[in-house]
């Protein structure tokens, strides 16, 4: 594994591989590695034969009070973890070489980011999209995986990536859970053993939900109300939101039909915290 830091080493590196005629594959991380992302590694490399694996804390999708500064950091650790993995590049740029001086570019998904997590953290999605577009624009993926525990990220960057013809194939992987249930995240690891297990009330109220829809349940406010009856419930959480919406427009539901996503977000402690579940119905 070889380490790149700049997107013109990059952009030489990936045309050479390209030259070889090799399937490049983009995995877009901001570290603090673990077993989610593994899972995209893996899915890379059945998709493709040369993995660069970015890890860089992008600051533009950071609101002014969230957890930029205390987001985990182990470089050493995360550049073990993707070499036992079988990453071909880790990209570690840094903020400068993303956003140079005068950098004054920044790109816009609307529609998808109105609902969900976008009233909550404005600016965020421009801030992906915007990185999303200069990684591939260093690297010139053929694909690039995304998990769908972050499915709203997901299906951005699927309109993207479409919308401006960038010729890149985006897949989203299963979420990857704990035993109990819990999404693996990197911010897991604020948790205080109280506050991870009051956080099992995500998933617990997505369970809710997803069993009232295959009871037949066809209303949306009805499952919703029971969703938020399971956070209720826990004392120590607090939700920004629990929704049905569309799995493709992301478009709020009040009559349940086709394919869906059961989404919500929690704070937990200083942990922001989300999940899905997505569902089809006959």
């Amino acid at each position: 594994m070889i380490t790149l830091e700049t997107p013109d080493e990059l952009r030489r590196a990936s045309r050479e591989q390209r030259r070889c005629g090799r399937r490049i594959a983009l995995v877009p991380t901001m570290g603090a590695l673990h077993s989610g992302h593994l899972s995209l590694v893996q899915a890379a490399r059945r998709r493709a034969d040369w993995i660069v694996l970015s890890l860089f804390v992008n600051p533009a999708q950071f609101g002014p009070n969230e957890d930029l500064d205390a987001y985990p950091r182990d470089l050493e650790g995360d550049r073990r973890v993707a070499e036992e993995a079988g990453v071909d590049v880790l990209y570690h740029p840094a903020v400068e070489a993303i956003y140079p001086p005068g950098d004054a570019t920044r790109v816009r998904v609307s529609r998808l980011t109105e609902g969900l997590c976008g009233p909550w953290r404005p600016g965020h999605f421009e801030g992906v999209s915007t990185v999303v577009t200069k990684l591939l624009a260093a690297c010139e993926a053929d694909v690039a995986v995304f998990g769908r525990k972050d499915y709203q990220q997901w299906r951005v960057i699927q309109r993207m990536t479409r919308d401006l013809a960038l010729g890149t194939e985006i897949v989203g992987a299963p979420i990857v859970r704990e035993a109990d249930g819990l999404a693996l995240s990197s911010r897991n690891r604020y948790l205080s053993p109280t506050e991870r297990t009051a956080a099992l009330a995500l998933p617990r109220a997505l369970e809710a939900g997803e069993a009232a829809v295959r009871a037949g349940e066809t209303g949306a406010t009805v499952v919703i109300r029971r969703m938020r009856e399971v956070v209720d419930a826990q004392p120590g959480v607090t939700a920004e939101y629990l929704e049905i919406v569309d799995a493709h427009e992301l478009q709020a539901l009040s009559i349940l039909q086709g394919e869906i996503l059961l989404a919500g977000a929690l704070c937990v402690g200083s942990a922001r915290l989300i999940d899905n579940r997505e569902m089809k119905i006959p």
